[in-house]
């Protein structure tokens, strides 16, 4: 482990004027109490309830924190006796961050050419190639078009320009609807993920940005087709002049033709309609609707099927060609027709289910599936909730936390007008029977969790969502075994020791770990405190669970939990209090006053270096540990590093993977990393 740099003199020193508002050189205990309160405020205005927030006992746990800190009960301390208690605090200078910091910074800029490519490829590849395949088809189908409506000899002399530009975005606008509405298709991409493969090369995580996106292409290329037509080839083609070319290119039944009579053919009004309704539906998609009525947005999203049917027919009448675009539209929009008709018919369909409001920021449901569903609910999926006392047509999709049998739980963080809604109907401390609708489930990157050996998850954010109902739910199922079993571990999936989970730093692994030991290292970074808040006590769960089971001396899962707060303070007295404070917890109160976390919170960004090397280290002793209990090979193993956040460091996993990978092959070692960029949105 690298060397931890503490406070500095000159760091000491800032401190301690800080606090010495008064400049006589003795540090009164007074002001020491009135910082924390400042700093407390400041970094926790809405804290979890602590041993420091108790009503009515504030004022003595407060005291008591002090008096530990300080050592000593004067009520004036020198300011030299005090700088070195500062020092014994062992707090990491402010230093230490911006050195984090630099050296990752040093890593990428001295990472050569080959592998920084390598790595902006691992993060971004899938992404770019789904789009390449997109627009690669957007472009042959638009470029056929053009060619052919600018070579053919009859249809540019009786329709002009206009023809050409029409035609030439309907050719591009054929494989664009086509991924528009496949990508609104939850059956389709959760049956594509059962493939790792195919998963890597096609990103459906980002669906739903992607559908944003390629609406916007759609609607863009829709308006130049109508543009080409009703101010081109209209116009153009009922000119008196052009009607005996008119006559060559349509048939002499054609003609005359004027302008209402383009309008007024099948191929004309319904594409009048379908386009009016295009961006009927597209003002009702904008951010500001949605937030304002999200049933008025999910209603406007029923535009979307006579826009089809409209489209449809309006290339049957094949005036210029033969008709295509059904072609295009029939499997993705019967894939949605029915995933649409099942979601109707389950809202319908109601289940019984208990709401429990854990706290301001935090709701549980708890469901109980029903045995005739089809596919089977896995932790770390996600389903579409209906809760029709709030109303029948708003579906939201959650993250499965747990599911045992046929129990499911989800974790519902409050933020904005539904959920808010939801709480409403709940008590806190007290369960509430509702009704709700379940569509699902659906398939989510943290499916391929499963296909790894030992696991790494780095994530920002609530983006680590699924991970954590992943461990979550094998928490869960430990509890449900050793219940079972009368507390004894006999084939339990999570058992981990305390001293390893509460230590900062990775403990060696078990002396006689089984052949099917797993590790989970979960990272959790985020800005800053108050995004860890609404789920700590799912990760509570998972702390208390290895906590209750560290005497296993055979444990078959191992999870480690660790988060980061990244948010910078640039006051020596915050980052110095937020030290203090995390640090000081009691038997009773083993959280974080910060956090509300049992597991250890870090200030900074992770020390990625660190952590991967550390991690290889261990997984030789496991694998020598495995040799010696067995008097076999050191086999195998296969190591997941899940990543979501921000690309930077995505860059540096997947070097940090191949490097471990290549090193434990000059080793003679099978462990190999491999980097998984998971995006949740």
């Amino acid at each position: 482990m690298t060397d931890i740099k503490h406070l500095t003199d000159k760091e000491v020193e800032a401190f301690l004027d800080d606090l010495d508002k008064n400049k006589d050189g003795v540090i009164d205990y007074a002001e020491v109490e009135n910082k924390l309160d400042e700093v407390h405020r400041e970094i926790a205005p809405t804290p979890k309830p602590h041993h420091l927030h108790y009503e009515g006992k504030e004022d003595e746990q407060r005291h008591q924190f002090l008096r530990s800190i300080i050592g000593t009960d004067k009520s004036r301390i020198p300011r030299p006796e005090f700088a070195r208690t500062v020092k014994t605090w062992d707090i990491p200078s402010l230093e230490q961050e911006k050195k984090q910091e630099q050296d990752q910074k040093e890593y990428m800029r001295s990472m050569p050419l080959h592998r920084r490519f390598r790595s902006y490829w691992a993060v971004h590849g899938p992404e770019w190639m789904f789009l390449a395949l997109v627009v690669a088809m957007q472009l042959a189908f638009g470029i056929w078009q053009l060619v052919k409506y600018l070579t053919h000899p009859l249809f540019r002399p009786a329709f002009g320009w206009g023809v050409v530009v029409a035609k030439t975005s309907a050719g591009v606008l054929y494989p664009t609807f086509f991924f528009l509405i496949l990508s609104m298709s939850r059956w389709f991409s959760t049956w594509l993920r059962r493939s790792r493969l195919i998963s890597r090369l096609v990103n459906f995580d980002l669906s739903q940005a992607f559908h944003v996106k390629i609406s916007i292409v759609a609607l863009g290329f829709a308006t130049l087709h109508a543009i080409g037509h009703l101010t081109g080839s209209f116009l153009y083609g009922s000119r008196p002049a052009q009607q005996d070319d008119v006559a060559a290119a349509l048939g002499p039944d054609a003609v005359p033709r004027p302008y209402r009579r383009y309008v007024e053919s099948l191929p004309g009004w319904t594409g009048l309609v379908a386009f009016g309704l295009f961006w009927t539906l597209a003002g009702l998609s904008m951010p500001y609707v949605r937030k304002k009525s999200y049933e008025l947005f999910q209603l406007g999203h029923l535009l979307m099927f006579p826009i089809i049917g409209l489209l449809c027919a309006h290339g049957t009448a094949g005036l210029f060609q033969w008709p295509m675009f059904g072609y295009f539209l029939a499997f993705p929009t019967l894939l949605v027709i029915c995933e649409r008709t099942t979601r109707t018919v389950l809202g319908f369909y109601k289940i019984p289910a208990k709401l429990d409001v854990l706290d301001q920021a935090t709701l549980r449901i708890t469901a109980t599936i029903p045995e005739r569903r089809i596919w089977p609910y896995k932790a770390g999926q996600y389903i579409f909730l209906q809760v029709p006392k709030i109303s029948y047509f708003q579906w939201h999709p959650f993250t499965i936390s747990t599911c045992i049998g046929n129990q499911m739980q989800v974790h519902i963080k409050i933020d904005g007008d539904w959920t808010s809604k939801l709480a409403e109907l709940g008590k806190e401390g007290e369960s509430i029977p509702i009704k709700v609708g379940i569509d699902g489930p659906f398939g989510a990157p943290a499916q391929r969790f499963y296909d790894f050996d030992q696991s790494i998850i780095v994530g920002a954010g609530i983006g680590v969502t699924p991970f954590s109902g992943i461990l979550a739910d094998l928490q869960a199922r430990d509890k449900e075994l050793h219940r079972k079993h009368g507390g004894h571990s006999v084939s339990s999936d999570v058992e981990v020791s305390e001293k390893r989970h509460s230590s900062d730093s990775p403990a060696a692994p078990p002396v006689r770990p089984h052949g099917d030991y797993r590790r989970v290292d979960f990272h959790w970074i985020v800005p800053e405190r108050n995004a860890l808040l609404w789920f700590s006590d799912l990760l509570n769960t998972v702390s208390r669970s290895i906590a209750s089971h560290s005497q296993d001396p055979n444990p078959h899962l191992d999870i480690r939990i660790q988060t980061h707060v990244t948010q910078k303070r640039t006051q020596i007295s915050t980052h110095v209090y937020r030290w203090l404070l995390e640090l000081h917890r009691t038997e009773s109160h083993p959280e974080s006053p910060l956090t509300g976390l049992i597991n250890p919170t870090h200030f900074g960004r992770p020390d990625l270096g660190r952590i991967m090397d550390e991690h290889y280290e261990d997984m030789v002793k496991l694998l020598t540990a495995r040799r010696e209990g067995t008097d076999a090979e050191d086999g195998e193993m296969k190591v997941g590093v899940f990543f979501c956040g921000a690309p930077v460091i995505g860059y540096q996993l997947a070097d940090r993977c191949r490097r471990l990978t290549a090193r434990a092959r000059n080793e003679g070692r099978e462990i190999e990393y491999f980097f998984m960029m998971e995006v949740f949105g």
